[in-house]
């Protein structure tokens, strides 16, 4: 793999090969095995063969990137989690949205330099791995099994909403046991299965094709919310945003904590470092311009609801954006299209957010800390084909028996950990590598991957009680397995004192 400057990245041709099967005799004490790390070089060179699973196919530019990432993010808070939101903010909901977006942004620049640094599919798991140690490069893996796995079913829930706004043009409706889970008082949430069932089929024929795919569906989903936007202020009350904070700045905190699930998915094209024709240019791009697209469209669509609606009207209402459009045109055709394209929206965030989850369970397959099988990579697909069908199996059922407003807080925690660990890791290199190489550096250098931190922190204390218990008991099960699994089959806890410092060099 070449540089930007067409460089090879150094001693990526001398990094000695880690073991690839267990061997009780190469036992490494915990507390050190924790700490150690794996240097970027060697990360770059075990890419190139997927430490002899199968290569990934490279095949993204910027605009596939980008895609990735807009497609991962946009629509999930507008178009599914509003209704929940805007009874915490009131009118204020639009300065959640910043508030959560300059927290992301904070958090995306990092992303941003570091995946310029360290061009391969393992997102912050790998940037932990490379600054922080094996043991926060578990916790981050774990984090981003919660995100990813739980967002992707918590967005298919909400495609069921949209569903039924779709039959309801022609007089018609889900029957109740398939239209919600057990705790919803349905039997099973069909269209959520049958969303990620999609998803999966498109992910298991080709990283291509199902990059094309959500290009198309990305162009659809910023339409409809544009469309949207304009229709809603045909009608725009400003009255309505008065008062601004009915709940105080504290309700505005509280819904932006919330709603920054909606920007979860901003970092799905660094899960694509491997993929990417040119990692080292395109992926900060693509992170960056993904950011400032999803914050701009989110803004304008919750000022343009508010404006429209009082903010008491959001209480309760499901899929209010369509509902919204029903009430100002009156028009079936219009409701249906909207419908449609909204749930095809949904549809990109769960492919995006899908692909970014078998990425990282393949890093972390190829680093031996879960089985082999999340590593394999089909010769004829190119594409981590076992791991997609048992993740995509996986989600499926969690998004078919599983209430929304269970998943989206448990999903942000985990989220905002995440990105507390990108902060630091840039931190890191910065001052044991001050004259690497970097095709992106943080603005604002240690003020921002600072601030970045802090707020992530600051958000997590603002979720819930009950999210901080489910957080801690997910910690709890990582811990197990990490201790019963992953440091046993640790391809890096394998090696020699001696090994490992070679491979440090």
């Amino acid at each position: 793999m070449s540089t930007p400057s067409g460089k090879q990245p150094t001693g990526t041709g001398s990094a000695p090969q880690l073991p690839h099967h267990p061997s009780p005799t190469a036992r490494t004490a915990l507390a050190a095995q924790l700490r150690r790390r794996k240097s970027i070089n060697h990360m770059v060179s075990e890419a190139a063969d997927n430490a002899g699973h199968g290569k990934l196919r490279r095949s993204f530019g910027v605009l596939q990137l980008t895609m990735i990432s807009v497609g991962a993010t946009l629509g999930t808070g507008i178009l599914v989690i509003l209704g929940d939101a805007v009874p915490i903010a009131g009118p204020a909901i639009w300065l959640s949205f910043v508030l959560a977006g300059v927290t992301a942004l904070l958090s995306a620049v990092s992303y941003a330099e570091m995946a310029g640094m360290v061009p391969v599919s393992g997102s912050s798991y790998s940037y932990s791995y490379a600054t922080l140690g094996e043991g926060i490069a578990w916790v981050c893996g774990w984090c981003l099994v919660l995100e990813y796995a739980v967002s992707v079913a918590a967005v298919a829930v909400g495609s069921g909403q949209y569903v039924n706004q779709t039959l309801a043009v022609f007089g018609l409706a889900l029957p109740d046991a398939l239209a919600a889970g057990p705790a919803e008082g349905g039997a099973v949430n069909l269209p959520a299965l049958a969303t990620v069932v999609l998803a999966m089929v498109l992910l298991a024929r080709g990283a291509r094709e199902s990059a094309l795919a959500n290009t198309v569906m990305v162009l659809i989903k910023i339409g409809i919310l544009v469309f949207f936007a304009v229709v809603a202020f045909t009608a725009f009350n400003a009255g309505n945003f008065q008062p601004l904070l009915p709940m105080g700045a504290a309700g505005m905190s509280a819904a932006a904590s919330m709603v920054f699930f909606s920007y979860i998915g901003f970092d799905a094209a660094s899960t694509a470092g491997e993929e990417a024709v040119n990692p080292q240019r395109d992926l900060p791009r693509a992170i960056l311009i993904a950011m400032f697209i999803v914050t701009a469209v989110y803004v304008l669509v919750a000022v343009a609801a508010i404006g429209v609606r009082p903010w008491q009207w959001f209480d309760g209402t499901e899929a209010a954006l369509v509902q919204i459009v029903a009430e100002l045109t009156g028009q079936r055709w219009v409701v249906l299209l909207f419908a449609l394209a909204a749930v095809v929206a949904i549809l990109s965030v769960v492919l995006t957010v899908l692909y970014g989850q078998t990425r990282i369970l393949m890093s972390m397959g190829r680093d031996g800390l879960v089985p082999q099988l999340f590593a394999r990579v089909s010769p004829r697909t190119g594409t981590p084909l076992a791991g997609t069908l048992v993740v995509g199996s996986v989600v499926a059922l969690t998004a078919a028996l599983i209430p929304l407003g269970q998943l989206a807080e448990a999903t942000s925690i985990g989220t905002l950990f995440a990105f507390a660990l990108v902060g630091a890791a840039v931190i890191y290199l910065r001052r044991t590598q001050p004259k690497a190489e970097r095709t992106f550096r943080v603005p604002l250098y240690p003020l921002t991957p600072i601030l970045g931190i802090a707020a992530c922190l600051f958000l997590m204390l603002n979720l819930d009680w009950r999210t901080w218990a489910v957080f801690g008991i997910w910690m709890v099960i990582g811990a197990g397995i990490y201790l019963g699994y992953g440091r046993r089959h640790s391809r890096l806890g394998l090696l020699s004192e001696e090994q490992y410092a070679s491979q440090q060099e």
